[in-house]
C-alpha cells in the first residue's frame, strides 16, 4: 500500500469523538489529545507514524505559531498539513505561558484535522454563537443602519449571516 492509500484508509476509517465538554458553552469538543487517541489503533495497523511539530514565527505584529502534522511510513515517505495560529498576548486572565498553550493546542487540533479530514463544521468552534443571538428581524437593523447606526454595533449583539450583513453593508 502506498501512503496515500494507507491515509486514505485511516481518513475513512478514523472517529475522533468529542469527549470534553465546555460547561460555559454547553458544548462537547475534541481536542488535539482526542485525535491523537483516536489514531493510536492506526499506527501499527498501517504501519506509520504521525508527528506534529511547532515553529514560532516573530516577524509579525504578533507571535503567530505553526503547527505541522504529519504521517510517515516505513519507507521513509511523508506527507504533511500545517495550521498557522496567531498568539493573543492581550488575552485577560491568563499569563504567557497559558497563551502559547491555548494557541499551540488550535494549531495541534487543525493541523490534524486538516491532514486527517476530520470534518469541524458541527464542532463547537465552527457552531459556537459567543452568546449573540441569531438576528431574525432584518427589518429593525436595516431601519437602525439606515437612520446612522453602525453595523458593528448589530454585530456586537447579534450573530449575522453572510446574506445578512450584506444586505446590511449594501444600504
Amino acid at each position: 500500500m502506498t501512503l496515500q492509500q494507507k491515509l486514505a484508509q485511516i481518513q475513512t476509517e478514523l472517529k475522533a469523538k468529542k469527549s470534553r465538554y465546555n460547561s460555559f458553552g454547553k458544548y462537547y469538543f475534541r481536542s488535539a489529545e482526542d485525535i491523537l487517541e483516536s489514531i493510536k489503533p492506526f499506527l501499527l495497523k498501517y504501519n506509520v507514524t504521525v508527528t506534529v511539530n511547532e515553529k514560532l514565527i516573530t516577524d509579525g505584529p504578533v507571535p503567530v505559531l505553526k503547527s505541522t502534522a504529519t504521517i510517515h511510513d516505513e519507507k521513509g515517505l511523508a506527507l504533511s498539513t500545517s495550521a498557522i495560529v496567531g498568539v493573543d498576548l492581550n488575552q485577560k486572565g491568563m499569563q504567557t505561558p497559558q497563551q502559547f498553550g491555548t494557541a499551540s493546542s488550535y494549531g495541534k487540533k487543525y493541523a490534524l484535522g486538516n491532514l486527517f479530514l476530520i470534518d469541524d463544521t458541527q464542532d463547537s468552534d465552527a457552531i459556537n454563537t459567543h452568546g449573540k443571538d441569531k438576528l431574525q428581524d432584518i427589518s429593525k437593523a436595516v431601519d437602525y443602519v439606515k437612520s446612522g447606526g453602525k453595523i458593528d454595533t448589530i454585530k456586537q449583539k447579534y450573530q449575522l449571516t453572510p446574506q445578512q450583513e450584506k444586505q446590511l453593508t449594501t444600504l
